[in-house]
């Protein structure tokens, strides 16, 4: 465990944690209610700051309507781990971004497009603002 602050494993399931929180448009004092702890406690979750015990996860899972593996997905690797993909990039960039408000609308928002031509002139247009990706390969 590193000495320096949370655990990367705390932080990212506390950053789930909040993602479908937010996703739910739930506050942290109402899940805060729902689980009998102070907004203060939600918020040390979701930092990672306090770990949450698998009692406490079983009961979250069942607040936020998910079940329990979704919030280690996409999780760091541990030491000791092995990884079949070494050199694949980590999907940790995009739970920190969906842990976003912004995030999260950009998202709700995009889904609610119905047209797919819509949807893919925007991924277009997002992408050529952005700039070539390095290691697309040109597969789109």
């Amino acid at each position: 465990m590193p000495k320096d602050g949370p655990h990367p494993t705390d932080k990212h399931v506390g950053s789930r944690v909040r993602m479908r929180r937010l996703m739910l448009g739930m506050s942290q004092s109402q899940l805060g209610d729902a689980l009998g702890l102070t907004f203060q406690q939600v918020q040390k979750y979701e930092k990672g700051t306090n770990r949450i015990s698998a009692s406490r996860l079983q009961q979250i899972s069942g607040i936020l309507q998910v079940e329990v593996p979704f919030f280690f997905e996409g999780s760091p690797s541990v030491r000791g781990q092995h990884d079949a993909q070494t050199d694949a990039p980590s999907p940790q960039y995009v739970s920190d971004y969906l842990a976003t408000s912004d995030g999260l609308h950009l998202t709700k928002a995009y889904m609610q497009i119905a047209n797919a031509k819509i949807r893919r002139s925007i991924v277009n247009l997002v992408e050529s603002i952005a700039g070539p990706e390095e290691n697309d390969g040109g597969t789109r």
